[in-house]
C-alpha cells in the first residue's frame, strides 16, 4: 500500500512539511509506504515547498525601509515569494501599515536580481502583501524589463480578482479605510491605462490580475503568465506522476471553507485524486460548519487549543484513523 501525503500548512501550528511528516509517521506505524509531498497554493509557504531559500538580498521594504529578503535560484529557476519583500508581516500588522504608500518595489528588485543572475525561469509567488500599488513599484524597479521576454515568467496566484477590484476586495485587510479604498481604486484604474499605453497590455480583463494588490497585473503587463498557484507547485514537483504511483491520497490544511475548493490545495488534490480513481481523504484543523463539503472521508482536529495542541501528534492520530477507514 502506497500513500501520497500532500498537505498544505496548518497556519500557525504546522508547516506543510511537518504535516506531511506526521502523515508519513502514521503510515510507518501501519506498515504503508509514504511519499511526502508538502504543498502550497502560491502564497506564503510556496518558496519553502519549492526547495526553500538559498539566497538573501537587501531590498526596499513595503514602507521604504531596507529588508533582508530570502529567495531561491537553482538550475536557472528563480523562486521569489513577494511576501518576503513586500509583505504585510514586514510592517507588523494592518494597523501599522500605510496602505496608500506601501510599495512592491522590493519584489521588483528581487526579479531584477534574478535576471542579473542568469535565471531562465522566474516564478513569483503572491500572497500576504501589504500593497495595493498595482505592481507599479515592482515594474519601475526592473531595469530593462525587455529582458523578461527571454525567460519563462510565471506568477503564481490563488485568487481570480480583477485588477481594478483589488482595493475593494483586499484593501481593508491591509488597513485601508473606505476613503483610501476609493483613492486606491482610482489609482488602479489610472494604472490600467498606463500599462496599455506603455506595454500594450490591458490588464483589466485578465483574471487574477488583482492578486497581491494588483501586482499580478503589473507583472502581466511585462509579459508574465498568471497561473493558479496550486498548478505551479504541482508542475514543479511532478505531482501528477506521484498521484499516479500511489494507492491513497491524503491531503489537508488548517481551515476548510468554500475557498478550499477554488484553486486551493484540498480542492486541487481532490480533483487530481478523483481523476486517477485514487482513494482520497482530508485532514483539517477546523472547518466552516455552514458549508456542505464534497468530501466523503474528512477528519479534523476540532476543538483543540492552538496554544497547547501538539499539532504533529494530532495530525498523525487523525491520519491513522483516516487510513484505517480507507483500507477497511
Amino acid at each position: 500500500m502506497r500513500v501520497l501525503a500532500a498537505l498544505d500548512k496548518f497556519r500557525g501550528t504546522a508547516t506543510a512539511k511537518e504535516a506531511c511528516s506526521a502523515v508519513g509517521h502514521a503510515c510507518w506505524e501501519l506498515g504503508f509506504d509514504c511519499d511526502e509531498a508538502p504543498l502550497a497554493d502560491g502564497g506564503e509557504g510556496t518558496l519553502d515547498v519549492l526547495g526553500g531559500p538559498n539566497r538573501t538580498s537587501w531590498v526596499t521594504g513595503p514602507l521604504g525601509d531596507t529588508v533582508e529578503a530570502a529567495w531561491r535560484l537553482s538550475r536557472d529557476v528563480a523562486v521569489i515569494e513577494m511576501a518576503r519583500a513586500s509583505g504585510l508581516q514586514l510592517v507588523g500588522s494592518a494597523e501599522k501599515n500605510d496602505p496608500v504608500a506601501a510599495s512592491t518595489t522590493g519584489t521588483g528588485e528581487l526579479i531584477d536580481q534574478a535576471l542579473d543572475a542568469g535565471a531562465k525561469k522566474i516564478i513569483v509567488c503572491l500572497g500576504g502583501s501589504a500593497t495595493t500599488d498595482g505592481g507599479y513599484g515592482a515594474v519601475r524597479a526592473i531595469h530593462a524589463p525587455a529582458r523578461l521576454k527571454a525567460v519563462e515568467f510565471i506568477v503564481a496566484c490563488d485568487v481570480t480578482t480583477h485588477f481594478t477590484d483589488a482595493a475593494r476586495v483586499f484593501g481593508p485587510q491591509k488597513g485601508a479605510k473606505p476613503t483610501q479604498v476609493e483613492l486606491l481604486t482610482g489609482r488602479l484604474e489610472r494604472l490600467r491605462q498606463i500599462y496599455v499605453e506603455q506595454f500594450g497590455v490591458d490588464v483589466g480583463g485578465i483574471e487574477g490580475a488583482g492578486a497581491a494588490g494588483g501586482l499580478a497585473g503589473g507583472l502581466a503587463a511585462l509579459g508574465a503568465q498568471l497561473v493558479p498557484g496550486f498548478d505551479v507547485v504541482a508542475d514543479e514537483i511532478g505531482l501528477d506522476e506521484r498521484v499516479e504511483r500511489c494507492d491513497i491520497v491524503i491531503t489537508g490544511e488548517g481551515f476548510l471553507d468554500e475557498q478550499s475548493f477554488a484553486g486551493k490545495v484540498v480542492g486541487g488534490m481532490q480533483g487530481l485524486a478523483e481523476s486517477k480513481h485514487k482513494r482520497f481523504g482530508a485532514i483539517v484543523g477546523d472547518a466552516d460548519v455552514s458549508v456542505d463539503f464534497p468530501i466523503a472521508n474528512l477528519t479534523g482536529l476540532y476543538g483543540l487549543d492552538e496554544a497547547t495542541m501538539k499539532t504533529r501528534t494530532s495530525i498523525e492520530r487523525a491520519a491513522m484513523n483516516l487510513l484505517q477507514r480507507l483500507t477497511a
